[in-house]
């Protein structure tokens, strides 16, 4: 596409809080922005002083509210959508794409309020839940205004599906492959038999306390093992259920730059994945194989699809620590197959480099303003009058 657009963008979720749909819009709008295209973002922010983007648009402070095993913090209410039509009505729009309009946060209230081209990623994988099939009909009518559905996996389209009885097309998560592929071995963290965690360890979906577990039986056979684990947790809490002759072998690195973030996939012979719910991409997965670290994850579906049941990673039965332990060491004994495996992943990982995911992306623009038609305020909100007719 040659024309440059006006894209107005809306995010969910809390900006100044870190989450994989932050990251996406984040470096989605700076890639299109250095092709030329004009983004405006809007999104809740609880500080607006962190906001260091000046494209993107504070609406309000979100409010925390449990959501598919984690803490989600949205927006809604009058003042968010008083602040969601101005800036519709300011924004001289060709199109809006909108993150998650399926829950209740500013994305939907923009699909309430506006008219024309909108396009709408969905990330989230779900279970079948009464509460979302309680509100499924409320909501179709509203998503019915959307001129194009995106999922970010196989595992989102079909919770599409099921809750919404609609279609999408699958477009990939993007990474900065080039970023992860330029990292550097930090010489303070690296020593042979090196394996890497990086995500909220003490948030239990993601698995850490399987791979804690794992470790004892690990260390029998690697001697010489470190776990290295970055990222935002409480260390003390953790440290108070790992035996005790394990916890030399654990460092803690705390928040990554993205540059550190970059040098600990250089630092690791392993990254492992332990999650056991909730995933419905595997981000860091894609982003540890650009940066050249062999990957094993347990076998949920986001990743199993994510690694091709194997192919470009090692995948153990979820929720077992013996049965990481077992990859783990075949790998770390294996320098061979350890590294044949990475050298696949590395090159696999380019099919999700910005460069291509955003271009699958524009595709879909150019088909949602093929009208010619601009993004208006929509002269009756269809959605609000099915809602309080229920």
């Amino acid at each position: 596409m040659n024309r440059k657009l006006r894209i107005g963008m809306v995010c969910p979720y809390g900006w100044d809080t870190p989450g994989g749909v932050q990251i996406h819009m984040k470096e989605l709008a700076e890639h299109f922005q250095r092709e030329g295209h004009i983004v405006s973002l809007l999104a809740p922010v609880s500080d607006e002083s962190s906001v260091i983007e000046d494209w993107v648009v504070p609406a309000g402070r979100p409010v925390p509210i449990p959501f598919n095993g984690a803490v989600a913090r949205i927006l809604f209410g009058p003042i968010a959508t008083s602040r969601v039509r101005q800036w519709i009505s300011t924004g001289e729009f060709d199109l809006i794409h909108l993150h998650e309009p399926a829950i209740p946060s500013l994305s939907l209230l923009a699909c309430v309020a506006a008219e024309g081209p909108m396009v709408a990623t969905f990330h989230a994988s779900a279970p079948k839940q009464k509460a979302i099939y309680a509100i499924g009909p409320i909501l179709e009518p509203i998503l019915e205004k959307l001129s194009a559905r995106i999922a970010v996996s196989e595992m989102a389209r079909e919770t599409l599906k099921v809750h919404f009885q609609t279609e999408a097309v699958v477009i990939p998560n993007g990474i900065d492959a080039g970023k992860y592929s330029r990292g550097e071995r930090n010489s303070d963290w690296y020593r042979p038999h090196t394996i890497g965690f990086l995500g909220r360890f003490d948030e239990p979906r993601k698995g850490l306390s399987v791979l804690l577990s794992a470790l004892p039986e690990i260390a029998r056979s690697i001697p010489d093992v470190q776990l290295l684990v970055a990222g935002p947790g409480d260390e003390e809490q953790v440290m108070k259920n790992v035996d005790s002759a394990m916890r030399s072998r654990i460092r803690f690195l705390g928040r990554l730059s993205e540059e550190e973030k970059a040098n600990f996939f250089k630092s690791v012979d392993l990254y492992v994945a332990p999650n056991i719910h909730g995933e419905s991409f595997g981000i860091i997965l894609a982003e540890a194989m650009a940066g050249g670290s062999a990957v094993v994850a347990s076998d949920i579906q986001a990743f199993s699809d994510l690694l091709q049941n194997g192919e470009f990673g090692a995948t153990f039965k979820n929720e077992s620590s013996k049965d990481l332990a077992s990859v783990a060491i075949r790998l770390l004994k294996d320098d061979e197959a350890r590294k044949a495996l990475a050298a696949r992943a590395l090159e696999y990982s380019k099919i999700f480099d910005w460069g291509t995911v955003a271009a699958q992306i524009l595709d879909v623009y150019e088909v949602a303003i093929a009208s010619g038609v601009p993004v208006t305020l929509a002269s009756e909100n269809r959605g609000w009058k099915r809602l309080r007719s229920e």
